[in-house]
């Protein structure tokens, strides 16, 4: 060990004495000699972290809904409108709506009442479409909604669109949008959505329905 050096400091309190290795002294004088102290911080090195969003990959996110795996394109496309434009999100409530429109129309649009498969304009009695629109008022108010968005209105996508826009389903709209209701307790508000004649298999459809529709 090389010899020790003493540093005589002077106080208020006198005189005294302090020893420090030549260790200690070279790093003292060192740092004196390049402007730090001994407390000084190395600055960090500074690393890019700006995106190329020309070269990046996006990260897709898969958002999670009720499907029918089992169903017919027809079904398939009313569940995902239906999920897409309201706040449903009871699958019992969903089931309900479905099994009333499988048993008012086996979702053809363009069926007349007695099973023409007519064009609109051509079903000039009974009901028409999805929901078997029967009353004068709803049946015009079909065509009159697809002139004014410019949609077809013996199409499944026109008459969906027109289905969940009308003011009587739009009416009803927060009955389905709740949750915890039985199917049978669903099919209130439906009855007066459609104001059906005949209750026919309904029920046991939307029953069904709550066995094929999963969250996925």
């Amino acid at each position: 060990m090389g010899r020790l050096h003493t540093i005589i400091q002077t106080s208020s309190e006198g005189i005294t004495a302090k020893i420090i290795s030549p260790m200690i002294k070279t790093f003292i004088i060192a740092s004196s000699a390049v402007g730090l102290s001994v407390a000084t911080t190395p600055s960090r090195t500074q690393v890019d972290v700006t995106v190329n969003k020309t070269e990046a990959v996006p990260i897709s996110v898969i958002e999670k809904t009720w499907k029918c795996e089992d169903c017919t394109p027809e079904e398939q496309y009313v569940l995902k409108e239906l999920q897409e434009h309201t706040k449903i999100s009871d699958p019992n409530a969903l089931a309900t709506i479905m099994g009333n429109i499988k048993q008012e129309s086996l979702f053809i649009s363009n069926i007349c009442e007695g099973g023409a498969r007519v064009p609109y304009d051509s079903c000039h009695s009974g009901g028409y479409g999805l929901i078997q629109w029967t009353s004068v008022g709803r049946y015009n108010n079909l065509g009159k909604f697809c002139a004014k968005f410019n949609c077809d209105p013996s199409s499944l996508e026109g008459q969906t669109r027109y289905m969940i826009n009308e003011d009587i389903f739009q009416r009803y709209l927060p009955e389905f949008e709740g949750r915890g209701r039985t199917v049978r307790q669903y099919m209130v508000p439906a009855y007066y959505w459609l104001g059906w004649g005949i209750k026919g298999n309904r029920e046991t459809y939307a029953y069904d329905y709550t066995k094929k529709i999963k969250w996925g």
